[in-house]
């Protein structure tokens, strides 16, 4: 699985436990290990330029996902096709107040936007209610099953 992290925000991110997580998602999703993903940390300068460019909404956001060969989560008997499955664009500078909010570590929600991003690669959107709830179920599950083998 090549997973590339590449920071260019400034901030003091931990980019090996979210290529960790991102291996993580990818192998509970059976993404095929030559699966390709690339993700991006940027200031939140950068991440609004991107947010304005693609969802045509101003300011910064905490996670943009851009597909590419639109792959799609293995089944039982199989993973997915090899091919790039995208970008996830991270800004630590959202994270760090959506964090604070919700009370836990800015690495946690770090992770977190890391899973909700390769979600989205894979497919999944949360744009109906029911939608939502499977979406941020795996979504929940996933996150607390890398943190529990973490600890």
């Amino acid at each position: 699985m090549s997973v590339e992290v590449v920071n260019e925000s400034g901030a003091g991110v931990d980019e090996r436990a979210l290529a960790d997580c991102a291996r993580w998602v990818l192998d509970e999703m059976r993404v095929h290990p030559q699966a390709e993903l690339s993700l991006l940390v940027v200031d939140p300068a950068a991440m609004s330029a991107l947010h304005e460019q693609w969802m045509d909404e101003p300011g910064p956001t905490d996670v943009l996902s851009f597909p590419m060969d639109e792959l799609r989560p293995g089944g039982d008997d199989a993973t997915s096709p090899p091919g790039l499955l995208g970008d996830v664009v991270l800004c630590p500078e959202v994270a760090a107040e959506q964090a604070a909010e919700a009370g836990h570590p800015v690495e946690e929600e770090l992770l977190l936007l890391t899973t909700h991003g390769i979600l989205h690669l894979l497919g999944y959107d949360h744009a109906d209610p029911g939608e939502e709830r499977e979406m941020f179920d795996l979504q929940r599950r996933l996150l607390a099953t890398f943190l529990a083998r973490r600890s």
